[in-house]
């Protein structure tokens, strides 16, 4: 008895998004401050009853890493289908069901920015041939219509346990590399118990708007690959000499410029609030050290 009527104080929050790697970790990281239910993005949220939640996250997505698709005219349609009109589709029916908070987890690249501080004052701008980013701005713009002003995530980087994406790449060349580029870069990164932290804090205290988490620290890429490459008990020489040739290589490789570029959002006052685990401690869990 004393554990339904604890449950019954938590808020309610329904995951839209099952086996996607931000809606599992947040379904095991809030399991017990929250109630939390996750439904998969093809037939089951379609079944599921949204009436009585009180918040609705959104986390599905087509993300080019993951699907191992590039950005081509002939998968356009497929990036706006799901990013924008599936979000679309969902959000009706949590405004139709009531629902009071709807969570939208957007991204950096609606920004459309490979280099410079991104503030809260900064407007969005997704490059024309960046259909993700393209498409993941498309579905704000149509849910903040719908909601007036729902609650919308543009996370950076998202690194820990099992993470896809860049940051696999990264441990890569930390483990090959005899030796690596001395650039002194920042760029904005969240380790992913630090963003599950934000989007609880988000819940708990019905946020709306635009929200940017980061990490409380910025990260250097030469810092961060010398300091996986440590950790996997090994030492990486690092060198200027190879700067100018990145540098030049980085007007031209988008790939070479995210890695080496500086890419950061300006820190607010909430920073302090979720960022539970600190940044050497976030690369040890992430290679399970």
């Amino acid at each position: 008895m004393g554990n339904k009527r604890q449950d019954v104080c938590k808020k309610r929050v329904l995951v839209v998004g099952a086996n996607s790697y931000i809606g599992d970790s947040f379904a095991k990281y809030a399991g017990e401050q929250l109630h939390v239910d996750i439904v998969d993005s093809y037939d089951e949220w379609k079944t599921t009853p949204f009436e009585g939640y009180d918040s609705i996250l959104l986390v599905a997505g087509l993300v080019h890493q993951k699907w191992n698709r590039k950005e081509r005219k002939s998968n356009k349609d497929l990036y706006f289908a799901v990013n924008r009109d599936f979000a679309i589709d969902v959000a009706k029916k949590a405004k139709a069901s009531g629902v009071g908070q709807f969570i939208y987890m957007s991204s950096m690249a609606v920004y459309g920015l490979t280099s410079g501080e991104i503030s809260a004052d900064t407007k969005p701008s997704p490059k024309k041939n960046d259909y993700y980013g393209l498409s993941k701005y498309q579905a704000e713009e149509s849910l903040t219509k719908m909601f007036c002003e729902p609650c919308i995530i543009r996370p950076p980087m998202v690194y820990g346990p099992n993470c896809p994406g860049n940051f696999p790449r990264l441990v890569q060349l930390a483990k090959a590399f005899p030796i690596f580029p001395n650039i002194n870069n920042r760029r904005s990164m969240i380790y992913i118990d630090n963003l599950c932290a934000f989007i609880m804090y988000a819940v708990k205290n019905g946020c709306m708007g635009v929200y940017l988490p980061q990490n409380r620290e910025y990260v250097n890429t030469t810092n961060l690959v010398q300091t996986i490459a440590m950790l996997n008990g090994r030492r990486l020489p690092i060198t200027r000499l190879f700067n100018p040739l990145v540098f030049l290589v980085g007007k031209f490789s988008s790939r070479i410029n995210k890695m080496f570029g500086c890419l950061t959002y300006t820190r607010d006052e909430l920073v302090d609030k979720y960022n539970k685990v600190d940044f050497i401690e976030g690369v040890k869990n992430t290679l399970g050290i």
